[in-house]
Parts: structure tokens; sequence; C-alpha cells
């Protein structure tokens, strides 16, 4: 049976939609940290090449 039709058949429907919005602001919110979270590996990975780039530099400097 369809589920839609169930929930229309019951009158329903306003929970149908606040189930349907539920989900998908979920949705959004669970790419919105996965994002966020590459883009922190993203970042520790520039700060640990400009740190070796740091200590390379620094070694030609030492006599």
């Amino acid at each position: 049976m369809d589920v839609t039709r169930v929930f229309a058949e019951r009158g329903d429907l306003a929970h149908l939609a606040l189930f349907l919005w539920a989900s998908g602001a979920s949705a959004l919110l669970l790419l919105a940290v996965r994002e966020l979270f590459a883009q922190l590996r993203r970042f520790d990975a520039f700060v640990a090449e400009v740190a070796r780039l740091n200590e390379r530099l620094r070694g030609r400097d030492e006599p």
C-alpha cells in the first residue's frame, strides 16, 4: 500500500509533511557536518605542510 495514500486517508498529511521536512533538514545537517570535517582535514594537512616547509627552510639557514 502506498504510504502517501495511507496518510491522506487518515488525514495525517501534516505529520507526513513534518516527517519529510525533518528528514530533509537532518540530511542537510549531516552533509554540512561531513563537509566541515573534510575542510578541517584539509586545513590540518595545509598547516602540516607549512610546518614542514618552515623546518626545511630553517635547516638551510643554519651553518
